[in-house]
This record gives C-alpha cells, sequence and structure tokens, in this order.
C-alpha cells in the first residue's frame, strides 16, 4: 500500500510490487510513500510488532520533516518494530500506548489552528 498525491489530495492504493522484508503490504513502503508527499505535514505511528518493518520507513519520514512516534517497550506486547525504529533514530516522540491517541489529537489540533 502507498499513499499517493493527486492534486491536492492524498489517496491509499494497493499494487502488486514484490514483499518488502517478507511483508505485503509493508509498513516501510507506506511509511516512504508518505515521506514523499506529505513530507511534514505528516504524523508517522509505530506501534507494537515483530520484526523491523516500519523503522525504515518512519526514518524516512522523520528526515522529510514528519513528526515521528514509536510506542515504548513497557506498553508494547511485541517491541521489535518500535525498538527496530528507535535504535535507528527514527522515533522523535517515545510514547507508552495509553498516551498515542492524546498525542494524535494534540498534532492535529495544532495543525489545524
Amino acid at each position: 500500500m502507498v499513499v499517493t498525491k493527486r492534486g491536492d489530495r492524498l489517496y491509499a492504493a494497493l499494487h502488486e510490487a514484490p514483499p518488502v522484508n517478507q511483508h505485503r503490504p509493508a509498513v516501510d513502503i507506506m511509511f516512504s510513500s508518505v515521506a514523499e508527499v506529505a513530507g511534514k505535514r505528516a504524523l508517522g505511528i509505530l506501534l507494537t510488532g515483530m520484526g523491523q518493518d516500519g523503522a525504515a520507513g518512519l526514518l524516512d519520514m522523520r528526515e522529510s520533516g514528519a513528526v515521528t512516534v514509536a510506542q515504548d517497550q513497557a506498553s508494547s506486547v511485541v517491541w521489535g518494530m518500535p525498538r527496530a525504529a528507535i535504535e535507528r533514530d527514527a522515533a522523535e516522540h517515545i510514547l507508552p500506548l495509553k498516551d498515542v491517541a492524546g498525542f494524535m489529537t494534540e498534532y492535529v489540533y495544532e495543525k489545524t489552528e
């Protein structure tokens, strides 16, 4: 799955590309596409999960100016994906799951002021 831009609108699109890190859809591919089309207007959040899918894409997002978040170890069921992102310095913020929704709300509210 990728995010594309047509005019001023963003769209999610499915494609038949080969798996990345044995995943299709792959979080890395989706996050990287968001970095390309939304840049600093985006918010990337990587939650609990096994492996490292999403870490490279979250780093792409951070490098494009997006705000990035990874779930903390204490609240993760499986800390593989968030850990990989934190190790790559892809996560600007590291939050417990209970704080993620409030962070998202605050981010959106600040962007719409």
